[in-house]
């Protein structure tokens, strides 16, 4: 398993919400077309209107490999910052879970 958490910080409110509907149409592509992406969790943050973290997790690198290289996530990463403030990026080595078939 390989996984990121992000924390993304919108430039004010008009830029949250634009943020939010490009997430959205690019979420819906990765549930779609996506099989090794394993969890892509994107949550408000309570108490913080501006912010955004995202919780992905991925079969393995290939599979983190090939959900960079489609057309909507490389439309995703050319969009992103002219709504954004700033952007925190934290990669996770997977030790366990609940919810996840995972065999170590």
């Amino acid at each position: 398993m390989f996984g990121l958490m992000v924390r993304f910080t919108c430039k004010d409110e008009a830029a949250a919400a634009g943020f939010d509907d490009l997430v959205a149409r690019t979420g819906e592509q990765i549930r779609a077309n996506e099989p090794g992406t394993v969890i892509y969790a994107v949550h408000r943050v309570d108490g913080r209107p501006l912010e955004r973290v995202f919780y992905e997790l991925y079969r393995d690198k290939s599979a983190f490999e090939e959900h960079e290289s489609k057309d909507y996530v490389r439309v995703f990463l050319s969009e992103r910052n002219q709504y954004l403030a700033a952007t925190e990026v934290d990669r996770l080595d997977f030790v366990s879970g609940k919810g996840v078939d995972v065999e170590h």
